[in-house]
C-alpha cells in the first residue's frame, strides 16, 4: 500500500521557506496588483525571514565562450541555489515556464520556482520545475 505523502513536504526545505514568504505575502495582498509590487513585498518577507537572496540579478548570455549582457533579470536568486519568477497574469503559460528554465539553463541552478500572485489561491499559481 502507497502512503500518501503531504504537500507542504514535497519540495526541498529552500522552496518550502520561500513558497511560505509568498503565501504571506498573497494572504496580505490578494490578486490583482503588479508584479512589481509583490517582488517588493516577497523581498521584505524573504528579509525577514532571514533566506539570503539577491533581486533582479543580472542573468548574461553565453554564446561561443563570450558573455553578452542582454538585458535577462532574475527576479529572484534564492541562496545561490533557487531561481523565483514572479508573474501577475491571468494564468501562467507555456512560455513562463520555457523562461524559467531558460534562466535556470543560463544560471547553472537546478530549481526554480514560477509563481502567478494573479491567481485566486497562490497555491495554485505555483509551479516548481528541476532540471
Amino acid at each position: 500500500m502507497m502512503q500518501r505523502v503531504p504537500k507542504r513536504i514535497r519540495f526541498d526545505p529552500l522552496s518550502n521557506r520561500v513558497i511560505g514568504c509568498a503565501l504571506e505575502v498573497h494572504r496580505g495582498l490578494g490578486p490583482g496588483l503588479l508584479e512589481s509590487t509583490y517582488e517588493q513585498c516577497l523581498a521584505h518577507e524573504l528579509s525577514l525571514a532571514d533566506i539570503p537572496f539577491k533581486m533582479q540579478w543580472p542573468l548574461p548570455v553565453k554564446y561561443k565562450e563570450v558573455s553578452l549582457d542582454c538585458g535577462y533579470r532574475i527576479d529572484f536568486l534564492v541562496d545561490g541555489k533557487l531561481i523565483v519568477e514572479l508573474k501577475s497574469v491571468d494564468q501562467l503559460l507555456g512560455i513562463h515556464e520555457a523562461q524559467l528554465l531558460t534562466y535556470m539553463k543560463l544560471a547553472e541552478v537546478k530549481i526554480g520556482l514560477l509563481m502567478n500572485f494573479n491567481a485566486e489561491l497562490l497555491r495554485d499559481g505555483i509551479k516548481r520545475l528541476v532540471l
